[in-house]
């Protein structure tokens, strides 16, 4: 492959920390509390760390490695993989799919970080907590979530987000995600540290320590434990091959994999460990997940706790960061896509796709959440298993091996090959179908 000159990460932690923050967001916050609430506690943690590792030890590796060895997005990633085999427009084409999907995801995620952006805001103020009842609540939440509902807050958050990404790889994303990421932990285990003291708290922890194993006899559960794996993940042959394409060839890309996957855990885990305990301080089990929970639910929730202010201003921030980092992500495979294909600067690159996300976005305000749905259900999986094929079919063994080892001490072992190659693309398939037959899964 012909060695580009890419702009890229200045350190292995800043990769990490900005991988970490592509994964962490609103799955970790508003749909995993939600699932181990509902799916026996502590038992759901099961096949959900199971399936963790192995879409961390196969998909994850494969997408940062095949990013970093083509040194591109995956328009010119597959492209280059089918041009081993004399079809490069062909791959090309097919590589436009995840580009899009990334940037429809992107759209929408606008959409919810201008929400985020202004309950934030609201925190601050205390304007977010002034209703008295969680269908007031409801009812302040569906006016700001309905069509032309948000405008100013969602063009806020979309400037705030171009703004970091104008700045490039090193000086913008790297140094965007080593400040949030660590304050997002921070302020998280400071919630989960104040909650777990409040009355009725111990009730939740108690019901997320204590399995009920009899739901791991039901399919569905492995079913959604999968799916909230794999979309955590960010395995969609778009962000996480973007973010491998400028990274050295020093870096240990199994290790580093290895630490994305921990903390995202991590951070869904603490997640479960603010939500659950903060409803069992009201008597209540948590089974609403979504926007409902985060903005109907929880502000209603945090105004009859002992410093519900404050809460509700460390909860936010910690919850935009968590956003903002993922926006990042999003929004840097179409903008390195256009740099690629019509060479372009950094600066009219980003212009030209924040033209486009604020425009689409402020029109799909009101049809956001069926707008997600598609992304997710049908391009995201197929964008990975896409990614998959490229890099484990087509591009091959001996390739693949070579790639994932490089930055290595001892090889990888012989195992990973073939997972990658026929469980992890089949999981791809799975979570395509499934996500198609139960109006998704994650």
């Amino acid at each position: 492959m012909e060695n580009k000159k890419r702009d890229s990460f200045a350190s292995r932690w800043g990769f990490i920390m900005a991988c970490i923050g592509s994964a962490v967001g609103m799955g970790n916050i508003w749909l995993f509390p939600t699932r181990v609430s509902m799916l026996g506690g502590g038992a759901f943690l099961i096949p959900y760390f199971l399936f963790v590792v192995l879409i961390g030890s196969t998909g994850v590796i494969g997408e940062m490695a095949f990013g970093r060895s083509t040194r591109s997005g995956p328009i010119d990633a597959f492209g280059y993989a089918t041009g081993t085999k004399g079809k490069k427009a062909v791959g090309q084409t097919v590589g436009v799919i995840p580009a899009m999907g990334s940037l429809a995801l992107a759209i929408g995620y606008t959409v919810v970080m201008g929400w985020i952006l202004r309950y934030m805001i609201g925190a601050f103020t205390g304007s977010i907590l002034i209703a008295d009842s969680a269908e007031e609540f409801g009812a302040a939440f569906g006016a700001m979530a309905s069509s032309f509902g948000n405008n100013i807050w969602q063009m806020v958050a979309l400037v705030a987000t171009f703004i970091i990404l104008i700045f490039g790889i090193g000086s913008g994303i790297e140094k965007a995600n080593k400040i949030m990421m660590p304050l997002f932990f921070f302020l998280f285990l400071g919630l989960a540290v104040y909650i777990a003291f409040q009355d009725g708290a111990i009730n939740g922890i108690r019901y997320i320590l204590t399995p009920d194993f009899t739901v791991l006899a039901n399919p569905k559960t492995w079913i959604y434990a999968l799916g909230q794996a794999f979309f955590s993940l960010s395995v969609a042959g778009n962000g996480t091959l973007i973010y491998g394409s400028y990274l050295s060839d020093k870096e240990d890309i199994p290790k580093s994999a290895r630490n994305v996957a921990f903390f995202d855990t991590l951070a869904a885990v603490l997640a479960s460990f603010v939500i659950i305990p903060a409803m069992a301080t009201a008597g209540a089990k948590l089974d609403e997940g979504g926007p409902g929970l985060m903005f109907i639910y929880l502000p209603n929730l945090f105004k009859g706790m002992p410093g519900g202010s404050i809460i509700a201003i460390v909860f936010f921030v910690a919850v935009f960061f968590a956003g903002i980092t993922s926006l990042i992500n999003l929004y840097e495979t179409p903008i390195a896509t256009i740099q690629e294909r019509f060479g372009l600067g950094r600066v009219p690159a980003c212009l030209i796709i924040a033209i486009i996300g604020l425009s689409v976005s402020i029109c799909i305000q009101g049809i956001v959440s069926d707008w997600m749905d598609i992304v997710s259900i049908y391009i995201c999986p197929l964008g990975a298993g896409l990614a998959g094929i490229m890099f484990f079919w087509v591009l091959g063994k001996k390739f693949v091996e070579s790639e994932v080892n490089k930055g290595r001490i001892k090889p990888i072992g012989k195992w990973f090959y073939p997972l990658a190659k026929y469980v992890f693309c089949g999981v791809c398939v799975l979570v395509l179908i499934a996500g198609a037959l139960l109006g998704g899964i994650g």
